[in-house]
């Protein structure tokens, strides 16, 4: 029940109609006891400002930003965690009340975190592994600065390699010297043949709803073996890239464990409270 102790928190983005966040963070926060709830706030390009400094002064205690404002949030903070300087996203901010009252804005990007919980809770290594990032953009970074960070020997291919290029140049003074390299999609036979046992992780939307039946990997090339599939697209829950791997009998998963688990870390960030991924899962797995 809502009433006037209830602290506020939610995720700001245009649109957030499809938002699986709220079903999740409130699951939490019910079987933790926590007086909290957690929103969707749609918010239009160019009314970013306006709306974060209107949530610090309604005593929302942090929000979660999603698309498209992950980058034009940055501007507007007070302090801004490493791991999102070097991702250049943000994707969790912090209200945090100073002691003359003013609130403080700290930003902080939890995909990254969240990537390497579940990679972890799938039983996938990744120090000293080589990694496979296909596509360049946001979740891009957010996957290859996790992975070098972790210890991966990290390749990431893009239609362009000039994007690839500028993904490696943003992300390389913050991570270990030669952790990561660039090249193109079309390069990509060239580059399985030259790896062992890879983790290979899609981060572009090939696959998603409403295009089910696409994939980022040619038939013609075969998974090496004792390569790990994750494919960040979690609709449809089993990709057609994840059934090329399951025909190919190799291991693979989607992103809704990476998901819960950024969600997670938001939430403790927020509550100081570790929620339970398990629940938050089952809030959203129906």
């Amino acid at each position: 029940m809502i009433d006037g102790k209830t602290q506020l928190i939610g995720v700001i983005g245009w649109p957030v109609s499809h938002t699986f966040s709220p079903a999740m963070h409130n699951a939490a926060a019910a079987a933790l006891g926590l007086n909290w709830v957690y929103v969707p706030l749609p918010v239009q390009l160019g009314e970013v400002e306006t709306a974060v400094r209107g949530l610090a002064a309604t005593g929302f205690r942090g929000i979660n930003i999603t698309v498209p404002h992950k980058q034009a949030i940055i501007p507007l903070l007070d302090v801004v965690e490493t791991g999102a300087q070097a991702i250049g996203a943000v994707n969790t901010i912090v209200f945090a009340q100073r002691d003359d009252g003013s609130v403080r804005l700290v930003g902080h990007n939890t995909d990254w975190s969240g990537f390497l919980a579940d990679l972890a809770a799938l039983d996938v290594a990744v120090a000293g592994r080589d990694c496979l990032v296909l596509g360049a953009g946001g979740s891009a970074r957010a996957v290859a600065f996790a992975l070098a960070q972790a210890g991966g020997r990290v390749q990431v291919l893009a239609r362009r390699r000039e994007q690839a290029a500028e993904l490696v140049a943003a992300i390389a003074p913050h991570v270990d010297k030669g952790m990561l390299v660039a090249d193109e999609l079309a390069g990509l036979e060239t580059a399985v043949s030259r790896t062992t046992a890879p983790l290979i992780v899609n981060t572009t939307p090939l696959g998603m709803t409403p295009n089910p039946d696409t994939t980022p990997w040619p038939e013609t090339i075969s998974f090496p073996s004792r390569s790990f599939v994750y494919d960040l697209v979690y609709n449809p829950r089993q990709t057609k890239l994840m059934r090329q791997a399951e025909a190919a009998g190799v291991g693979n998963s989607n992103g809704l464990g990476m998901l819960v688990q950024q969600g997670a870390y938001a939430f403790k960030l927020w509550t100081g409270e570790q929620p339970d991924v398990a629940i938050m899962r089952q809030a959203i797995s129906g």
